[in-house]
């Protein structure tokens, strides 16, 4: 069974809880495979927690959930030492951040502080107690959510951290049809609880190291820069995408290529996905918002005068 085939098998699963939101879970299969994290902002209700979940079961992860508050310290996410009288040494207490796929929910709602403690374990995999430094199992993805509708008691992300999400993606309300099936599932039984993994972490493992030996051909790398460089010099942007992001699009549109059963990325994986990547990178100047200029408008209107590579790909 070939890459693309295992997760298709993956997605299908993911489709018997999750309805008509296929295009949300290859983005989020996408961040995965490319060692990324993914920031899911939506309303209440739309299933975020349930994606999350039928993922974790789908490829055997461990699945940790933290609910973000306002009083969560550090150690409450990361772990902490604790003093043994009994052998007089301190053992460490590990976290929920010490698990392979992590729920961070409503991430927006708890201090800076607490915030902050996500940025090494996302950046590095790894959490520092009492300078000692212990990596976090492999795979490790995290999917933070964060309401956008109440701003009241919460911390909005700074630009740091939002740049440590691969992804920020929205699933939205279904439709009339897929609504009506998401009852008539839930009138029986949970189908969460049904769901069987299927594939294994190792194979997991196997398809993050398949994303490394995806091609990406210099004009695509070349399309890539350019695209993030025209963020910088738009006169509504006060901050464009940086050199982080621009290597978040490359490793996004590798993953993506995988998904597709491609072993080289093409421009159109590049548009597709840019929107998802430098989403949350690009901040806006009040001018923007006075002339009701959009991210969204204004990642378009890059996309559309940026010269796209016509160079035949197939093979490079």
């Amino acid at each position: 069974m070939n890459a693309k085939e295992r997760l298709e098998k993956v997605i299908d699963n993911i489709e018997k809880v999750i309805i008509g939101k296929r295009d949300i879970a290859e983005l989020s299969i996408v961040a995965m495979l490319s060692h990324g994290h993914v920031l899911l902002e939506d309303v209440p209700g739309v299933g975020k927690t349930m994606l999350v979940r039928a993922l974790a079961k789908s490829v055997g992860a461990d699945f940790k959930r933290i609910q973000f508050t306002p009083d969560l310290l550090p150690s409450d996410v990361i772990g902490v030492s604790i003093y043994n009288p009994k052998d007089m040494e301190f053992h460490f207490r590990p976290g929920p951040i010490m698990g392979n796929i992590i729920l961070a929910d409503e991430i927006n709602r708890t201090s800076p502080k607490t915030q902050s403690s996500l940025l090494e374990a996302m950046e590095e995999a790894s959490v520092t107690i009492d300078g000692v430094t212990m990596q976090i199992p492999k795979p490790f993805f995290v999917m933070a959510t964060q309401n956008p509708i109440e701003y009241e008691g919460t911390y909005p992300l700074p630009e740091a951290q939002l740049d440590r999400f691969l992804l920020k993606i929205k699933m939205g309300y279904p439709s009339s049809k897929e609504e009506m099936e998401v009852l008539s599932r839930a009138q029986v039984a949970a189908p969460i609880e049904d769901l069987t993994s299927v594939i294994s972490l190792e194979e997991l493992l196997e398809l993050q190291a398949q994303v490394r030996t995806i091609k990406v051909d210099e004009t695509i790398r070349s399309y890539i820069v350019d695209l993030s460089r025209q963020t910088r010099q738009d006169a509504y942007v006060y901050l464009g995408v940086s050199p982080r992001g621009s290597i978040a699009l490359m490793k996004a549109s590798q993953a993506y290529a995988l998904l597709k059963g491609r072993d080289y990325v093409t421009p159109d994986d590049v548009q597709y996905l840019a929107k998802f990547v430098f989403g949350h990178r690009i901040m806006l100047r009040s001018e923007a918002r006075y002339d009701g200029i959009t991210v969204e408008e204004i990642t378009e209107r890059i996309l559309a005068k940026t010269h796209v590579p016509v160079k035949r790909l197939v093979g490079k």
